[in-house]
Parts: structure tokens; sequence; C-alpha cells
């Protein structure tokens, strides 16, 4: 499996497009999904290395979908990078709390974004050697 399969749940379509434009001038394949349920639909068939996660997501919303993804045994090890506009006093550690490895807040900072991205996808690496 190669290791540069990147997700990107994101509703807002002008969001997505910068993320993936960034992702893959990085060398990444990105993996799209606009709705929670695409996601859950997608992750069927295809495991991405990361998935960078939306947190404000018609239908399911994305701490939900990021329960349902770490309470599959299938997903659970897949890292997730939780991404929102509108983070309040405490929403962070209530992500982090979900399960999430990261969380970034919006606009991207599209020169972070690919270091955070190659970061947790080495930190999965190196914890699948050690096992």
């Amino acid at each position: 499996m190669s290791d540069n399969n990147v997700m990107v749940v994101e509703d807002n379509e002008k969001n997505r497009k910068l993320m993936r434009v960034v992702l893959k001038a990085k060398g990444y394949n990105v993996i799209e999904a606009t709705t929670g349920e695409e996601a859950l639909n997608i992750l069927k068939n295809q495991k991405p290395n990361i998935i960078l996660m939306d947190i404000q997501l018609p239908g399911i919303d994305g701490l939900t979908l990021i329960k349902q993804i770490k309470a599959d045994a299938v997903t659970k090890e897949i890292p997730i990078i939780a991404v929102t506009a509108y983070a309040m006093k405490g929403d962070e550690q209530k992500i982090l709390d979900t399960g999430c490895e990261a969380y970034m807040s919006k606009p991207i900072n599209t020169q972070e974004l690919p270091h955070m991205i190659e970061k947790y996808i080495k930190k999965r690496q190196e914890n699948h050697e050690q096992t």
C-alpha cells in the first residue's frame, strides 16, 4: 500500500479544492468525500493513510463520523486531523477526545498542512514497525 493516500472529508468546495491542490503538489493522492455518509462508503473499499475531517458536515457530523471510524477495527488506526472554522473554547479538547490526532483551524495554513500530514503518516508507520 502506498503511504501517500489522504482522505479529505469536506463539504465546502473551495476548502476541499485548496487542500487537494496543496496536497497533490506535495505528491499525495487525495480521496475526496463531501459528506460523512460518502466517507463511510469510501472507507469500505479504500484505506487512506490519514483523514482530514471537517467537523461541520451535513448529515453525519464530523465528531460522530470520527467516533464511528475509531470504533471500527478496520479503520481505527487511521490518523484523523480535525479541521473546522467554528471552534469555541473547549472544542479542541472535545475534538481530541474523540480520537483525533490533531486539530487545525480554518482558514487552512497551506504551509503547515503538508508538514502535519507527513508527521502523522510517519508516526503511524513507526507505530506499525514497532508492532
